[in-house]
């Protein structure tokens, strides 16, 4: 069990996994004979998404769930972090977070050394890239050689070995049963990449609307951006694959040793695609998962969907697996979430799965403007909710709040009044530390 100074409630353990979904063994066995001896009932379990180390996650956890005793007094209640090698890059405010986690940063496109630290503990082996791409963003070349040179160290950052798992959980959505392929940032032009991604964040930055068509941002601005989403793509890929073959196994082994404890799923960010991957990794029959609740999920709104409404033949690659749910699956999404309303739905139409929109008959990568950027195609659960699953119901936070929610089936919650604090990149990306929303988990998963 973690350390009880340092959590809001208790009993609170920690479930540990590698980038495979690889278990540390002594923190599953203590949970598992800790909820017998401590008589719980209802069981929480919060998967963080971007985050750089332990003390991080803890602090969420901490926050979030410090809330949840005095919604439920009478419950018998149990609470576990879920930790995963994921990393957040230092210039992504977080909402309440001390200046040591949200550390100031040089201006772009430099990389600081808490980014460089936190890419390192991710990526193990892979200094000397590491160190070479900060090099480039230091120096900026003026050649497109430099920013080509940029391209090739980003990829082979974040490869993998065609043999690891993680290979297999990398897509959200299926065509014909195939998964879409790897994002063209992995192969297309670097420089026309980097120049689409600086103009967004321009755009995003600019305080007196969308930047003026003559203006030529930084690409090396960028650049530092392609890293960050190459980063996220890598994020995504393990998400699946410790949701899949990390917590749904242990969820599994936790069904046999305490069948009686019902257990409701939180995610945030890629957290949350992890703890909806888990549904996959459930043994047949378990039905203790009560409740999942999404919170600014990092994933296609489309990823349950038993058909794409623009694709007849593709489906969502977590299609059916709502009903895995002995409950409601709330997703809460906000319109503040830049990192979801406009970051995402660019880099999803750079990961191009049909290379109908953004790549013309030459192969070549074809602008756009940003604000379309928005459309329904390219979405992410945190922005806009589950999308193409029938008999979806849609409330505000405050309705929510208020009624009794379905007993199953999907239901998008605009949580917008609470979550909508942050700066630019990101927004209100991790703005998720409200009572509200600790409660939205109680009142979804019935527990009394």
């Amino acid at each position: 069990m973690a350390d009880p100074a340092a959590m809001s409630v208790t009993p609170y353990w920690e479930l540990t996994f590698d980038a495979d979904g690889d278990t540390d063994t002594r923190g599953r066995d203590r949970l598992l004979a800790g909820v017998a001896q401590r008589h719980v009932r209802d069981l929480l379990v919060f998967a963080h998404g971007w985050n750089n180390d332990r003390s991080g996650a803890t602090r969420l956890y901490s926050d979030f769930f410090a809330p949840v005793p005095r919604v439920a007094p009478g419950a018998g209640l149990g609470y576990v972090g879920v930790v995963w090698p994921s990393m957040r890059f230092s210039d992504e405010p977080i909402p309440d977070f001390p200046r040591t986690v949200a550390a100031e940063m040089p201006p772009r496109p430099a990389l600081d050394k808490d980014t460089r630290h936190a890419l390192l503990e991710t990526f193990p082996g892979r200094a000397t890239v590491i160190e070479r791409i900060a090099g480039l963003l230091d120096q900026q070349p003026g050649a497109e050689a430099g920013l080509e040179e940029f391209g090739r160290l980003v990829r082979m950052l974040v490869e993998v070995v065609p043999t690891e798992p993680q290979v297999l959980f990398a897509a959200d959505t299926l065509v014909d049963g195939v998964p879409q392929r790897d994002p063209v940032m992995f192969s297309e032009s670097v420089p026309e990449l980097c120049e689409q991604f600086a103009r967004a964040l321009a755009e995003l930055e600019s305080p007196g609307g969308p930047v003026a068509e003559f203006s030529i941002p930084n690409p090396w601005d960028g650049a530092h951006e392609l890293l960050r989403q190459a980063t996220y793509y890598a994020m995504k890929r393990r998400a699946g694959a410790v949701g899949e073959r990390g917590l749904g196994r242990v969820l599994g082994q936790l069904a046999a040793a305490a069948p009686d404890v019902r257990v409701h799923l939180v995610g945030h960010s890629f957290g949350a695609r992890l703890v909806s991957f888990a549904l996959r990794g459930l043994p047949p029959g378990v039905r203790t998962v009560k409740s999942l609740t999404l919170l600014q999920g990092a994933f296609s709104h489309y990823a349950f969907a038993d058909r794409l409404p623009h694709d007849p033949r593709a489906k969502g690659v977590l299609q059916g697996q709502h009903h895995r749910v002995d409950g409601p699956v709330v997703c809460c999404y906000s319109r503040h979430d830049s990192a979801l309303a406009t970051m995402y739905p660019l880099a999803s139409r750079m990961a191009d799965d049909d290379r109908t929109v953004g790549i013309d008959a030459h192969g070549a990568f074809r602008g756009f403007d940003v604000g379309s950027a928005l459309g329904a195609r390219w979405g992410a659960m945190g922005h806009d909710g589950v999308q193409a699953v029938s008999g979806t119901r849609s409330l505000k936070l405050a309705e929510a709040l208020r009624a009794e929610l379905p007993a199953s089936g999907c239901v998008n919650v605009d949580a917008a009044e609470v979550v909508k604090r942050g700066g630019p990149p990101a927004g209100a990306h991790s703005d998720i530390c409200h009572q509200e929303l600790a409660r939205l988990v109680v009142t979804a998963g019935r527990i009394r």
